[in-house]
């Protein structure tokens, strides 16, 4: 059996459910999709995400209480049924017609598979360019296959699950992908990509990405001992450190004047990442 898991939280995921649900009625499995609201506020979304409940196999269960990104996966499995678990964000879309098959085949004989994540060609909004530039970049140098893991959208056998969780620690935006990846490999077992992404549909406007990258930036420097070292960007740091104050009196002064161009239809991805190496700076001088 296929247990489809998606956690939301103020995000309409109807027509991602009924796509799915469609492809799994075609495949002819046994499987059922869970949608779990992790603490949403939006009324407009939660009443919309209920439509679920009238297709069948599909549950729609809502938490009043956020319990965070990492412990909403493992209330989403506790709750399935399934061998083999589909866990995906919210924002995702389905691209190809043999997404679900393609996974139900490799689940087979993997025990982690990861698809990808793809980036549509054009940006759907100019206040939005930031988040659509930085995935395209990436997707350009990597393909849809991240060398990371990333918990945008994978298969994993229920065999797994019960030996690798969610680290409950990361509550917040931010890294919590990284730590159950490393996770899987200390317990033994093998991530396998295939070329069969998720759409990423919902790009967040360029000040939201930035106070996201904030957060992801505080979770890397709160566990910077477990996953420090596979961050390329705690990496840069370690190797300058020396420089941290001269990155630290930098940042203080050009923030205003990297926000603006962070904040523009056109938005570097140098100072981007120039911003980013500056925030984690001030984090580590926060270091006792």
């Amino acid at each position: 059996m296929l247990s489809i898991l998606i956690p939301t939280r103020d995000y309409t995921c109807y027509q991602l459910v009924s796509d799915l649900h469609n492809q799994a009625e075609e495949l002819g499995i046994p499987y059922e999709i869970l949608v779990a609201e992790d603490g949403s506020r939006s009324q407009v979304s939660i009443i919309a995400n209920h439509k679920i409940e009238e297709l069948s196999h599909c549950h729609h269960l809502i938490r009043k209480e956020n319990v965070g990104r990492s412990a909403i996966r493992n209330v989403l499995i506790d709750a399935s049924k399934g061998d083999f678990l589909l866990l995906m964000d919210a924002d995702g879309k389905v691209v190809r017609k043999d997404f679900l098959q393609q996974y139900w085949q490799a689940g087979q004989t993997h025990d982690v598979v990861c698809g990808g994540i793809q980036t549509p060609d054009t940006c759907p909004d100019p206040t939005r360019t930031l988040r659509w530039k930085y995935e395209k970049a990436y997707e350009a140098q990597h393909g849809c296959i991240s060398e990371q893991f990333r918990s945008f959208c994978f298969l994993i056998s229920r065999q797994v699950t019960d030996q690798v969780r969610f680290d409950e620690r990361y509550r917040h935006y931010g890294f919590e992908d990284v730590q159950f990846g490393l996770d899987l490999k200390a317990a033994g077992y093998a991530i396998t990509s295939i070329d069969n992404p998720l759409g990423n549909k919902d790009f967040e406007t360029n000040a939201i990405f930035i106070e996201k990258t904030e957060e992801a930036l505080r979770a890397a420097f709160q566990f910077r001992h477990d996953i420090g070292e596979h961050i390329t960007l705690t990496r840069i740091y370690d190797k300058y450190k020396a420089w941290g104050w001269a990155l630290r009196g930098g940042f203080r002064i050009l923030r205003p004047l990297l926000r603006r161009n962070l904040l523009s239809a056109q938005p570097s991805l140098f100072l981007f990442s120039v911003y980013k190496l500056g925030y984690y700076a001030t984090l580590k001088g926060q270091e006792p």
